[in-house]
């Protein structure tokens, strides 16, 4: 059994997401921040940094921040969604990385100065959504000739996937991104990918184009 330290966010959704495309068993621990209940003791000890999602896995005894090192974690230890042959190992763990640094980061500034508070900075909203959309165009000229962004879908598909879910808190019309369209519809009717979002559950569907 697996301990799910989470929120719905982006980056809880991503964990969330890959322990069910993995058919493991978990308990869902809701860790509310918009009461900083991340900043308990006790959450402390499982994340350091005071960020969900975290894991604790009770058949190895091993707590785990950081939402791509638990990935790489429960893809390692199911032996699914991590090719292991060498180009596919590290073009996952290369777009692994991609989302780590930069739709997590620049997408969620989307969100912070354009979504939640419009007008305080211009500089900052055109600066962020700029980079945004930059990161979209990147995003789908890796899809324009392959189906996922490793060929094969991976947990780095499942990074991106809830970042991407937020098209229109960022403003963009995914209609400006054909390719990537195609690959967020394909993994939205995923009914793992669907069960997934919805934790904590709230009734939340995945946004639709």
């Amino acid at each position: 059994m697996i301990d799910l330290y989470t929120w719905a966010t982006p980056n809880g959704r991503k964990v969330s997401i890959a322990l069910e495309e993995m058919g493991l068993d978990y308990n869902v621990i809701p860790i509310n921040i918009g009461k900083d209940e991340q900043f308990s003791p006790e959450f402390l000890e499982v994340s350091p940094n005071n960020k969900i999602p975290a894991i604790r896995d009770h058949d190895t005894g091993l707590a785990l921040m950081e939402s791509g090192a638990i990935l790489m974690y429960l893809a390692e230890k199911t032996g699914q969604f991590w090719p292991q042959d060498f180009e596919g190992k590290w073009r996952t763990v290369e777009w692994l990385m991609w989302q780590m640094g930069g739709p997590g980061p620049f997408l969620g500034q989307v969100h912070h100065f354009v979504k939640f508070n419009p007008g305080v900075s211009e500089y900052a909203e055109q600066r962020y959504l700029k980079e945004g959309k930059r990161l979209y165009s990147v995003l789908d000229r890796r899809l324009a000739e392959r189906e996922f962004v490793a060929d094969v879908y991976t947990i780095a598909d499942m990074a991106i996937f809830p970042w991407i879910a937020r098209f229109d808190y960022q403003t963009i019309d995914l209609d400006d991104y054909p390719n990537v369209k195609r690959w967020y519809l394909t993994i939205a009717e995923r009914p793992a990918v669907k069960r997934g979002y919805n934790v904590p559950e709230s009734n939340q569907k995945i946004p639709m184009p």
